[in-house]
């Protein structure tokens, strides 16, 4: 029996063979799971995804009463749970009124004794000017009986004569200078009392101050509200029992929940797409099965930088939340979708489909026998989505992962188990 030439056994036999390695590598290739997409034509829309924090857009502070330093310190003795919901009058901070009420006490007591000192000075005025107006009556007497003599003086000898002259000029003085004495006396006197009832006047009013300010150490809700508590600047935490402020700082906050808005910070990359009137849909992370729409309303001409990065750059932007409800309250974070632009008409694919060798974009297109590379060209994007101009058309079905590229052992692990 003849053997087949060298060349024809290859040919008959080393090909298909080699061709059936090829085929089943490259199936084994193809048969990993490959996440799919497809191509959709239709309506796409360019947004812009950030979280942001919920504020009113008008809003009562309740804040610390201004006192004087003679009370000592603002201390918190009560204070409403941060969240609660108020009525008008209620009563949502209280300090602690023992400095004050101290001071009630001591200025209580002046005002008695200011009143017993003054009882106790009419007294003694009055018996003074009675003891006055009593020496004043002997020399008005004194003068009158050396007028008398003067008078019945009339063939007594001119020495007795001139003594009797001299002593009615005596009486006189002695009547004038009484006079003035009484009415200097009262003038004195008046002063006093002056004095007396303006000490008086002082002390009714630090009782009244003091009972003043007693009644503002009990701050009450002006308006109907949910209260929310401010931060403490020295300890970052929000207020509670036990702090101190000072006077005139902002303590409690009333939003009128009627009207909210949303501060978000933008990237200083994607400002550039924001403008006022553009519409939001926001989802707050606490219900986040709810959705809320909203409207931009103010964009900041200014960067400022990220909170814990000096490197990042952002721009708030305010968004006005339309029919907040109920449930939407300041302090609570939201996700908020920022709609850019609505592209109508337009073939789309998932952007995790493009790929990029960085000369050209290309995605890999599902074939009947596997995958195919395609050239292809995009246009505008958002976050999951990118438009193909050229290179596919609707319903092409693309791989979203290389479906050529190497597992890792990672990924091999995984298949074993």
């Amino acid at each position: 029996m003849m053997r087949p030439s060298t060349p024809l056994f290859i040919k008959h036999w080393c090909l298909p063979l080699l061709a059936l390695l090829l085929t089943t590598a490259c199936s084994k290739k193809e048969t990993q799971e490959v996440p799919i997409g497809k191509a959709a034509q239709g309506t796409l829309y360019l947004d812009v995804y950030e979280s942001g924090d919920v504020e009113a857009i008008k809003s009562i502070n309740i804040s610390s009463p201004n006192i004087s330093w003679r009370y000592g310190s603002l201390k918190i003795t009560h204070i409403v749970k941060d969240g609660s919901e108020v009525k008008t009058g209620d009563t949502v901070l209280v300090f602690d009124p023992a400095e004050v009420r101290k001071a009630i006490v001591e200025a209580e007591a002046r005002v008695e004794m200011e009143l017993a000192e003054m009882v106790k000075l009419k007294a003694q005025q009055q018996s003074d000017l009675e003891s006055l107006k009593a020496d004043y009556e002997v020399s008005r007497i004194a003068q009158e009986i050396s007028r008398i003599q003067l008078e019945s003086a009339g063939y007594e000898a001119d020495i007795r004569k001139k003594e009797i002259e001299l002593n009615l000029e005596k009486a006189d003085i002695a009547l004038v200078r009484a006079k003035e004495q009484i009415d200097n006396t009262i003038r004195i006197q008046n002063e006093e009392i002056k004095q007396k009832n303006l000490a008086i006047e002082q002390d009714r009013e630090r009782l009244k101050e003091a009972y003043e300010t007693l009644d503002m150490l009990m701050l009450k809700a002006p308006s109907p509200g949910i209260a929310i508590i401010a931060r403490n600047g020295n300890s970052g935490n929000k207020f509670q029992v036990g702090d101190q402020t000072w006077t005139g700082f902002p303590l409690i906050q009333l939003p009128d929940l009627s009207k909210l808005k949303a501060t978000v910070q933008i990237n200083e990359v994607d400002i550039a797409k924001i403008r006022k009137g553009l519409q939001v849909e926001m989802k707050p992370d606490a219900f986040s099965d709810s959705l809320y729409k909203g409207e931009v309303i103010s964009v900041a001409n200014l960067a400022i930088n990220k909170e814990g990065s000096n490197k990042i750059k952002v721009f708030p932007v305010e968004i006005l939340i339309k029919g907040g409800g109920r449930h939407l309250l300041p302090g609570m974070t939201v996700s908020c979708r920022i709609l850019v632009d609505k592209l109508e008409n337009v073939l789309y694919v998932p952007l995790d489909a493009i790929m990029s060798d960085g000369v050209e974009e290309y995605v890999f297109k599902k074939t009947g026998s596997g995958y195919a590379k395609v050239v292809v060209e995009t246009g505008a994007s958002n976050t999951d989505y990118v438009v193909i101009t050229k290179g596919l058309k609707e319903g092409d079905q693309v791989a979203l992962t290389d479906p050529f590229a190497q597992p890792s052992k990672k990924d091999k692990k995984k298949a074993k188990s």
